[in-house]
């Protein structure tokens, strides 16, 4: 008898389960715009300011999770804060996959990026957390303080080229602190294979800019076919990609061997092999992550892209200040409150500079260098506020429209730092929401060199307000300037006149020239 109800109560739980799980499939899709047969609305999704026109869709359809179609591919927007910690971090067991990316990945080469590798491999995560998490990453700050100083040095004599000096500023501290290196130049070769390998990849990374992505089994067309030239393009990006991935690592190798390395990822990592396992394939794991991380030399999101975004960061809040003289001297004042006459900020200042941090916050929340964090993948069928989401579906986060929720930041279009400090502007409030909750991506796959990155957007731009005195000379800088297309939004190049503000500070910049 007791064998027979034990029987009948595990069919019942088959049955219900069964049926739990055909509800679950029966459920309906999240809002979405009208689809057409077969293709969906692939040919309907946005070609630029996509976090934009997702938020847009998002307002019309009232809803916060919103559901496309690219010829069977399902794509979920999320468009809040909440909905992201619901999915992204609540049930990260099941939302930190990355999805397929056939062109840049399997046809690019960028696979040794563990960035754009399932969450399963964890060699490549456990070397990047031993070099960074928030006390290691602190070692590598004087690095980030001379490419500070060496920045404003190079200003000093020439001012033509604004955004060629950031990518030179973010390279640098990339360079000395993933392989120990210094460059002499924005045209170091070092910095010119970055820039040759990582240029392709962020247009590549955007949903439908090339059809393999939503149709895979275009990777086997022939080159010589109609319509292949993707995969003559590819053939040319992968052996940039390796060129990013071993130029610099063998050549930190050499300098190790000189017997006097700068302290750095590989010089950390390198010292600590293990005898007893295979060398050759530690080796590999470490030259993988420092591609990975010069690679990026970019924002968002994750550390391939740590230095475009630094880049970026700094750019956009350089375009904010001359939009605001009124914001710049404030920053200014405080500064000269805070720092000797004739000497400049360095991170032990930090907290003691509020005003310039909520400067610094403003302008990452105002313009975002990650509008959408990278994709993430559901690895199971899943129900969300009583909507399907399927197996398989490419999950965006859309960090603009959490950036600029007014719910979070009222009037969220205006740049206006003091929003993040309390009322006597004399500390951060901390009630008010960090931009870092939508910047650096989320769950287990939240940017790992987010510390880096913030701290060296932070020193940089700290410099440049004390340094300098700057005013536009055109309408380059103003509101609407554009930006790069891409997942990492870069500002198109700018002019601005800059001045040092006074001779004491001018020749402390001079003598920092031996600095480190």
């Amino acid at each position: 008898m007791f064998i027979l109800d034990l029987l009948a109560a595990i069919a019942l739980i088959y049955t219900l389960y069964r049926y739990a799980r055909n509800q679950k499939s029966c459920l309906p899709l999240p809002p979405g715009l009208k689809k057409l047969p077969l293709v969906g609305n692939l040919f309907g999704l946005p070609r630029s300011l996509e976090w934009e026109v997702y938020d847009k869709w998002s307002k019309e359809l009232n809803t916060d999770v919103l559901h496309l179609n690219a010829a069977g591919t399902h794509i979920i927007v999320l468009g809040s804060h909440r909905a992201a910690v619901d999915l992204l971090e609540k049930r990260s067991s099941i939302y930190s996959g990355r999805p397929r990316l056939p062109m840049v990945v399997e046809l690019m080469g960028w696979d040794f990026n563990f960035g754009f590798m399932d969450y399963g491999e964890r060699t490549h995560r456990r070397l990047m957390h031993d070099s960074f998490h928030p006390s290691a990453a602190k070692r590598f700050r004087p690095q980030e303080l001379r490419s500070a100083r060496d920045f404003l040095r190079r200003l000093l004599d020439d001012q033509s080229d604004m955004m060629g000096e950031l990518r030179q500023l973010s390279g640098e501290a990339i360079l000395s602190s993933t392989y120990g290196l210094k460059i002499a130049s924005k045209h170091d070769k070092f910095i010119t294979i970055a820039k040759a390998g990582i240029d392709p990849v962020v247009p590549a990374l955007i949903p439908g800019t090339f059809l393999v992505d939503i149709l895979p089994a275009l990777k086997y067309v022939p080159e010589w076919f109609p319509g292949a030239s993707f995969k003559r393009k590819a053939k040319e990006w992968r052996r940039l990609a390796l060129e990013v991935r071993d130029t610099p690592f063998e050549q930190a190798k050499r300098e190790i061997e000189k017997g006097s390395p700068i302290s750095s990822f590989c010089s950390n990592s390198l010292s600590k092999l293990d005898i007893r396992t295979d060398i050759h394939m530690q080796e590999e794991d470490i030259k993988s992550v420092a591609g990975t991380l010069y690679g990026g030399t970019k924002a968002l999101a994750f550390s391939y892209l740590l230095s475009l975004q630094t880049m970026g960061a700094v750019a956009s809040c350089l375009l904010a200040l001359l939009n605001h003289p009124s914001v710049l001297k404030k920053a200014q004042e405080e500064i000269d409150r805070v720092i000797k006459p004739g000497h400049l900020p360095d991170f032990d200042d930090e907290p003691s500079l509020p005003y310039v941090a909520a400067v610094v916050k403003e302008s990452m929340r105002w313009r975002p260098t990650a509008p959408l964090a990278l994709p993430h993948t559901c690895h199971a069928e899943d129900e969300y506020n009583g909507y399907r989401i399927p197996k398989g579906s490419i999950i965006l986060a859309n960090a603009w429209a959490m950036l600029h929720d007014e719910s979070i930041y009222p009037d969220p279009f205006s740049f206006r730092p003091e929003r993040f400090l309390v009322e006597d502007g004399r500390s951060l409030n901390k009630e008010v929401k960090d931009p870092g909750h939508a910047i650096w991506g989320f769950g287990r796959r939240i940017c790992p060199g987010r510390y880096m990155a913030a701290s060296s957007i932070w020193i940089a731009v700290v410099s440049f307000i004390a340094a300098f005195d700057f005013n536009k000379v055109d309408e380059s800088g103003g509101l609407d300037h554009g930006y790069d297309p891409g997942i990492i939004r870069i500002p198109h190049p700018f002019k601005c006149s800059i001045r040092p503000r006074n001779k004491e500070v001018e020749d402390f910049i001079r003598s920092t020239e031996i600095y480190g």
